[in-house]
Parts: C-alpha cells; structure tokens; sequence
C-alpha cells in the first residue's frame, strides 16, 4: 500500500463539504456499507470520529484493516485509518475546527467533542 499526501483540492473539498462518507474495508476485503461521517481538516491532515464512540458499527470495523474508502463531492480515495493520541494538543486542535465547521449544530457537537467520540479520533491517509 502507497501512501501519498492529500492534494491541496482534495483538502479543499472535504473542508468545503459537511459530510464524507465512509466505508471501512471488512476482515475478509470487502467494504462494509458507506455511512455518513463529519470530516475536519487540521493543517494538511484529515480527521474523523464516532459520534457513538467505540459502539459505532463503522468505528467497530475499521478494527479489522484500518483500511477503507471515503468519497465527498470530487474526492473519490482509498484511505488508511490511523488511531490519533493527544499529541501537543491536537484533539484541542480537532475539537475546535468540529465547532467551527459545524456551529450551527450544537447538540451534535457536543457529542462529537465528547470524550466518547474524542477516543476514536483517526487521521484519514490517501492510498
């Protein structure tokens, strides 16, 4: 698997769409059914939660490969799916561009900025 930078268009786009969807690559290769994600750009990376949690049926299956596909307006892209830690503040970081992007959503904000979802932060990579 090749791992390359996201294009500064594709970084665009998903900064400009309110939702990704996501199809986590399944165990057996194949990709499970997409589902409908909120995506933040921070810098020049890409970031995604479970609003449920580790309870998220999609959160539960990027477990399997840490592999999958996303698509939103343009983008179109085979990612790898990385675990984030609190590296010099990043989920502040993350935390705050979900409150930003999504203001006008308070209450699914506040789940998405809870410790629940905090700790399924993973950082999408192009393939």
């Amino acid at each position: 698997m090749t791992t390359t930078a996201w294009s500064g268009r594709d970084l665009a786009e998903i900064e400009r769409r309110d939702e990704l969807e996501v199809a986590p690559r399944r165990s057996d290769g194949s990709f499970s059914r997409p589902r409908t994600v909120w995506a933040v750009r921070v810098d020049d990376d890409v970031y995604i939660r479970s609003v449920r949690g580790r309870e998220g049926a999609w959160y539960r299956t990027t477990r399997a490969r840490h592999e999958g596909h996303i698509a939103t307006g343009t983008v179109d892209r085979d990612v790898a799916f990385t675990d984030v830690e609190n590296a010099e503040g990043l989920e502040e970081r993350i935390d705050a561009v979900y409150r930003a992007k999504y203001a006008r959503y308070s209450g699914p904000v506040a789940s998405i900025t809870a410790a629940e979802a905090r700790a399924t932060t993973m950082r999408l990579t192009p393939q």
